[in-house]
């Protein structure tokens, strides 16, 4: 990877890479399917709107 091509991580996203390698599998394996879960949710949520009735 070339110089100008390489990203450019700001310390926060660096300090939570790290915190992401010190995690033991089975962590990780539960963030990945704590998140995996989210998304299912997510794609099956519809978002209905109801107009407003005044009195």
């Amino acid at each position: 990877m070339s110089a100008e091509n390489k990203p450019k991580l700001d310390e926060g996203e660096i300090e939570l890479l790290k915190a992401a390698l010190k995690m033991s599998y089975k962590e990780r394996f539960l963030m990945t399917t704590r998140l995996y879960k989210v998304h299912q949710t997510m794609q099956k949520a519809s978002i209905q709107h109801k107009p407003y009735i005044s009195k």
